[in-house]
């Protein structure tokens, strides 16, 4: 899995505009097990906001395989694939053991004092390589010194007796691994039993992308995983790390007095990802106006970005109704749309106004003052005023005045395009299917519409998918493999939606039809969600039958009620959204799912989940659900903006517990442009 997200980065990172990289930095390395540190022990330093490294390395007998992202400043996280090279798995000759990794910043270096951290390694599962550590950094010049105290993995050199026995019992001997049934946390491990100290150094060059470390293990490597002891003939750790482009970086290095370590690591700035932009100029202020409303319309269109729907004039106020098109930033086309509406308006008109609806259903308005907004445009000493006279509230009711022009009904639209389906995480290691995908939607009026999906696989490797599980659920999701392979041809989408605005700020929509590729049936949601709050709340039902391996229209005999309680919540602790849905599974199952991310500047989104359910020992490996996931928006690697985007999902296993419906479309995000932070957060680009 790793290899694809070293593949994405590779295709990034040389087409995009960043700063300068990580790579050749001091204390800013990934260690062995992924995570800022030395090689195989943790520092106290963290990466800068959004940052994202993706590395691998080899230290016989152990191939590591790390993706680790800081989606705050104070907390960096991760997983890892340890592929063990002399212990066979159960599909293949060597054993393949994955882990989450977390690290919180407590103190921030000062003058005086050291950064101070506290982290775990390998967090619940089989814990083969589970640890936890105290460890602080100190930088003086050019050397970064780090020492630290590890217990489990970090510290079974022993030095001492376990430091916190004196608090409680459980302290004073450290329980054994979760062990084969995984995905548990194990609390009777977590700083218990004896530790090892640990500690090293890294140091600046004078040659600026070579770095040397040192460093001083706390593992004897006297008690590996599945008896997998390795003779180790000095707990001193030498190695370098030298950096070959901004962002990329080798590392090598001498381990256990005998053994030698390579590795890569690739990082990418996903807080600051950016490409570099051909879209239209900016029209100018003294630009001539349109030859009619039609043509400013598609004016409108091709510069602003904005789908009008109708222009309308009210005494001294001109009004765009339209949907988001090109842009992710609203305040971006407002601005443009600004400048073509300047030109092309009578000079009575004192006020712009924009109507702003996503699938007929109304969001909000912005009002802008014209001779302000041309003041500001003019000159950057008058933009304070401008700002601050930028009226923003709730559209209620639809537009009403003299209709200056009304766009007609854009009804079909079609793309065609590749897609890459992936699964991964479960013994049978990475699946693809890289397929061809036509897309289609027919609009049958502002809150109808028929969409559809269709995919031809042109590549794949679902041959080496093989089912393990010992789940007594309903296989609701691990006929993966046969949905993936059975046909290299199928639908994946059929359904009819609509929307429709309850009252003020209730929102409701239902659909049918194929909704999925294993799934068909009909559903509904309800959405409350007041404008520009912090939270909304919204509920979601579904009767759906299982569709058949070919994915045409037969159907299999199992079907179910599903449906959630959905609270959204923002909740101000550095941008992060905090979604709890509470309901039934499609295996009937009864729990919650809690979702956690953030959006960074950039407009991506990195997210973590897990689920918990009533299923117990009928879940399947783990007892509960787990998975990250990375949303980056398109216009990261094109030319020109769009506010499409793509997700890469991470999953350790295909489970059937905790599994939900595969929705195409859903309220809350449909409405994503009532929340005015947005807005303000992306004001700058009004002038882009």
């Amino acid at each position: 899995m790793a290899w694809v997200c070293v593949t994405l980065s590779a295709f990034i990172l040389p087409n995009v505009a960043a700063a300068d990289g990580l790579a050749g930095q001091l204390g800013h390395g990934q260690s062995d097990f992924g995570g800022v540190g030395i090689m195989q022990t943790p520092t106290a330093r963290m990466n800068p906001l959004g940052e994202m490294s993706v590395s691998a390395s080899r230290t016989a007998p152990y191939r590591r395989y790390n993706v680790f992202l800081q989606p705050t400043r104070w907390f960096e996280g991760g997983f890892r694939y340890v592929s063990v090279e002399n212990r066979p798995g159960p599909l293949y000759d060597r054993n393949l053991d994955k882990g989450f990794d977390a690290k919180l910043r407590l103190l921030e270096e000062t003058r005086y004092w050291p950064q101070l951290a506290v982290g775990a390694r390998d967090i619940g599962g089989t814990t083969l390589f589970g640890a936890e550590y105290v460890v602080a950094s100190k930088r003086w010049g050019n050397f970064d010194f780090t020492a630290g105290l590890g217990w489990g993995y970090l510290g079974t050199a022993s030095d001492i007796d376990s430091p916190f026995g004196w608090l409680a019992d459980r302290f004073d001997n450290r329980s054994a691994n979760s062990g084969s049934g995984g995905g548990e946390l194990n609390f009777g491990q977590y700083f218990a039993g004896s530790a090892a100290v640990f500690g090293g150094v890294e140091y600046q060059t004078p040659w600026d992308p070579l770095i040397l470390q040192l460093e001083y293990e706390g593992n004897d490597y006297s008690n590996e995983p599945q008896d997998n002891d390795q003779v180790q003939d000095s707990r001193f750790n030498v190695g370098a790390r030298l950096a070959i482009s901004d962002n990329v970086e080798l590392h090598t290095g001498w381990q256990r007095g005998n053994t030698a370590m390579a590795g890569i690591t690739f990082n990418l700035d996903l807080n600051g990802l950016d490409q570099l932009k051909n879209d239209p100029p900016l029209q100018p202020l003294d630009a001539a106006p349109q030859a009619s409303w039609a043509a400013a319309s598609q004016r409108l269109n091709e510069n602003a970005g904005m789908q009008v729907e109708r222009i309308s004039r009210q005494g001294d106020s001109l009004t765009v109704t339209a949907r988001p098109g090109r842009f992710r930033s609203l305040a971006q086309s407002e601005g443009r749309a600004n400048r073509i509406l300047n030109a092309q308006a009578d000079e009575e008109i004192e006020t712009f106004r924009f109507d702003w609806e996503e699938r007929g259903l109304p969001l909000r308005e912005s009002v802008h003052d014209r001779e302000q907004f041309v003041e500001a445009a003019t000159s950057a000493d008058h933009e304070y005023a401008y700002r601050y006279g930028i009226y923003t509230h709730a559209r209620l009711e639809d537009g009403t005045g003299e209709t200056l022009h009304q766009a007609p009904a854009q009804r079909f639209n079609w793309q065609l395009g590749p897609r890459l389906d992936q699964n991964f995480g479960g013994p049978d290691g990475y699946l693809y299917r890289l397929k061809a995908q036509l897309s289609a939607e027919y609009q049958t009026d502002p809150n109808g519409w028929f969409s559809g999906s269709m995919a031809w696989t042109v590549a794949d490797n679902l041959g080496n998918y093989e089912y393990i599980a010992n789940s007594r659920l309903p296989r609701v999701r691990t006929f993966v493999g046969d949905y993936l392979s059975e046909s290299p041809f199928g639908i994946e989408n059929l359904q009819y939606t609509r929307t429709a605005k309850v009252s003020d700020n209730v929102y409701a929509m239902g659909y049918g039809g194929i909704l999925e590729m294993m799934y068909a049936g009909v559903g509904a949601e309800w959405l409350y969600r007041e404008f520009d709050a912090p939270w909304a709340l919204g509920a979601d039902i579904n009767w759906v039958r299982q569709r058949d391996f070919d994915q045409r229209f037969d159907m299999r005999d199992y079907s179910v009620w599903t449906g959630h309680i959905n609270a959204y919540v923002e909740t101000g602790v550095e941008d992060v959204l905090a979604k709890l849905s509470v309901g039934r599974y499609l295996a009937g199952d009864i729990g919650a799912t809690l979702d956690l991310s953030r959006e960074f500047d950039s407009g991506v989104r990195v997210g973590a989940w897990g689920t918990l359910t009533d299923a117990g020992d009928d879940f399947g490996e783990g007892s509960f659900d787990k998975g990250l996931y990375l949303t980056i928006p398109l216009d990261a690697f094109f030319t020109f903006s769009s506010r499409n985007s793509t997700t890469l999902r991470w999953q350790p296993l295909t489970r059937d517990g905790g599994a939900r419906l595969s929705r195409r479309y859903d309220l809350y995000t449909i409405t994503q442009e009532r929340d005015l932070d947005r807005y303000w957060q992306q004001y700058d680009t009004m002038w882009q």
